[in-house]
């Protein structure tokens, strides 16, 4: 028995293993400290020196620049393209994901491919695709002058391009979501008696809410900062087809830089306020379950 005991002591103490949790500590700070320093150097620095250079000559300078009949007039342009083209990319959405996650039909890989054709083609071919299709020249222009009807170079024209850039943001967010949450739920409402549109708004747009919203604040947030394909098919008319970004772009242009700079912050303001929003609806939606 004493032999025994002297062989255990004799044998040398090994430490514990360090718990998983220990291991990922370390990378789990390196992880954050990497992200909080990408965030701070291509974010949080560009959003203050933006806000800097607009308030560089002072709050007076940065009303004024602000309250110019133009800025006025492409900030009211920018909210109404928004305004209009974000509901029906919307409907779209819903209505694309819908068909794409519950059917299984003839050419929906067509339709898949359809709807992320915007991720692949520059904005600025979209806008040059229009204006062969409905300029002046365009093959379907000449019929549409003889009725009075202007879609390039004027609202039309913008909301067609903010529309065809903003087209998969709700779709590409919906259809993952649709597709793993499954079936039964809506098969389940169906063998209650529940008709299709009150098996959509009770069943299934409750479980898509929050994907519905973040798809919105994409789309939302792409119309109101497109540049390309809107400066293709806006035409730079002054106080009437420019947006806010095209504004930005032709007072840097004039060498007026704390004025572009001022009307840039505006569209930050725009976002900011957009993810406000997005919180604040968030919190009344998980305060009502």
């Amino acid at each position: 028995m004493s032999a025994i005991v002297a062989a255990r002591r004799a044998q040398p103490l090994t430490p514990p293993a360090p718990s998983a949790s220990e291991d990922s500590r370390p990378v789990r700070l390196a992880l954050t400290g990497a992200a909080l320093v990408f965030l701070g150097l291509f974010l949080f620095v560009p959003l203050l020196a933006v806000f800097a250079e607009a308030l560089s000559k002072g709050g007076e300078a940065w009303v004024a620049a602000v309250s110019e009949p133009e800025a006025r007039a492409a900030l009211w342009l920018t909210l109404k393209v928004a305004a209009l083209s974000v509901p029906l990319v919307t409907v779209f959405g819903v209505a694309a994901a819908w068909l794409i996650a519950r059917f299984d039909f003839r050419g929906r890989r067509l339709l898949l491919a359809l709807i992320d054709l915007p991720f692949a083609v520059s904005p600025v071919i979209a806008g040059l695709v229009f204006v062969l299709l409905f300029g002046r020249q365009g093959l379907f222009g000449p019929a549409l002058a003889e009725h009075g009807v202007k879609v390039i170079f004027a609202v039309p024209g913008i909301v067609l391009a903010t529309l065809f850039v903003t087209l998969p943001f709700v779709a590409r967010e919906l259809i993952p979501l649709l597709e793993s949450e499954g079936r039964d739920e809506e098969e389940a409402a169906r063998t209650l008696g529940a008709s299709g549109l009150q098996m959509f708004w009770r069943v299934t747009l409750p479980n898509i809410r929050f994907g519905l919203l973040y798809g919105v604040i994409l789309a939302n947030a792409r119309a109101m900062g497109e540049f390309g394909a809107v400066s293709v098919v806006s035409g730079h008319i002054r106080g009437l087809t420019n947006t806010l970004p095209l504004h930005v772009e032709i007072l840097y242009n004039e060498y007026r830089f704390q004025a572009a700079f001022a009307v840039a912050s505006l569209l930050a303001f725009l976002a900011i306020g957009t993810l406000v929003a997005k919180a604040l609806l968030e919190r009344r939606i998980g305060g009502s379950r």
